[in-house]
């Protein structure tokens, strides 16, 4: 059963309604199915228009529901032939970031992304989707990998932001990061990169330097959480939601800033209502992307990716 949001208690007592007709009907010989057809109606039309109003802060809380679909359920809904790299060849192997050789359709491609585990044992193995700087180098080993072989990369980017722990700045955070980024724009081979849940901080912007930016519709985007963001202005988190408005995290504001290329639509209620659909509609506009990009020289692609990041704020 689907958790649901503070905004969706509506429609939480709706469908629990319905819930109890189908347990009465199942067991009385009372026809109750055109009950229960007309509140479900009424369940999935205030759904879709709770949706489509949806708050920046509103889709923040849907861009970090629990039940999202998570990296190891695109692997497996998008991808074939999944071949799992590991290591920085350095110091370890950060299960924050996974990446791997695999196939998407007929196209060989590197996909690499963030996984935030899905319970509190993978949560914790995962540390949260929070990479440390082994993460983002071994994101660099396999981007360069993929350039040596001529391989088109692929990145799902998920992460509240790289880890902020004193072990993460002794083996330096902020160089990873900065050589990560540096990576996705040296590429001679094209990158699309999906926010497909929160995309925060030089954590997620270190797998998105790419040439085809893509958020879901419900994603966020954004230099820093809004909770980080109202402790700074106004000292109290509580203002969360006035900072996410103010700092436009939403990916119908970054697409009018020129910030990403493309809104992927979700299913109605969220990807967590139907991942199976919500990864079908990733995975088309990822190959469609790829498709547009396959033509490109190298020197080309690297020229598109600096003219697109210099012309953001211009």
């Amino acid at each position: 059963m689907v958790s649901f949001l503070e905004f969706e208690k509506p429609v939480a007592e709706l469908e629990a309604r319905i819930i109890e007709l189908r347990q009465t009907a199942s067991v009385g010989d009372i026809d109750i199915s055109g009950e229960i057809d007309t509140l479900e109606q009424r369940a999935g039309k205030m759904l879709s228009d709770i949706y489509a109003k949806l708050t920046p802060w509103q889709k923040t809380q849907v861009a970090r529901h629990p039940e999202r679909p998570h990296f190891k359920d695109y692997v497996a809904g998008m991808f074939d032939n999944f071949m799992p790299l590991a290591g920085d060849r350095a110091f370890a192997d950060d299960q924050a970031i996974i990446g791997g050789f695999a196939t998407l359709g007929e196209r060989k491609v590197m996909v690499i992304g963030h996984e935030k585990g899905d319970d509190t044992a993978s949560r914790v193995r995962h540390n949260f989707g929070m990479a440390k700087p082994e993460g983002y180098r071994k994101a660099i080993r396999l981007m360069e990998l993929a350039d040596r072989f001529g391989l088109p990369v692929v990145t799902l980017v998920d992460t509240s932001g790289a880890f902020p722990g004193v072990q993460a700045e002794e083996r330096g955070q902020a160089e990873a990061i900065a050589r990560s980024t540096e990576a996705c724009l040296a590429l001679g081979v094209p990158m699309v990169a999906a926010v497909v849940g929160e995309g925060g901080s030089g954590g997620a912007v270190a797998l998105a330097a790419a040439n085809r930016v893509l958020m879901f519709e419900h994603a966020v985007y954004s230099v820093i959480s809004p909770e980080g963001c109202a402790s700074i202005l106004w000292r109290t988190a509580d203002k969360a939601s006035d900072a996410a408005t103010a700092m436009q995290v939403t990916a119908q504001h970054l697409k009018g800033l020129g910030v990403i290329d493309r809104i992927v639509a979700e299913p109605v209620g969220g990807a967590h209502r139907d991942p199976v659909q919500a990864i079908a509609n990733l995975g088309a506009a990822i190959g469609e992307e790829l498709d547009a990009l396959s033509g490109l020289e190298p020197q080309a692609l690297r020229t598109d990716r600096a003219d697109k990041f210099l012309a953001i704020g211009i």
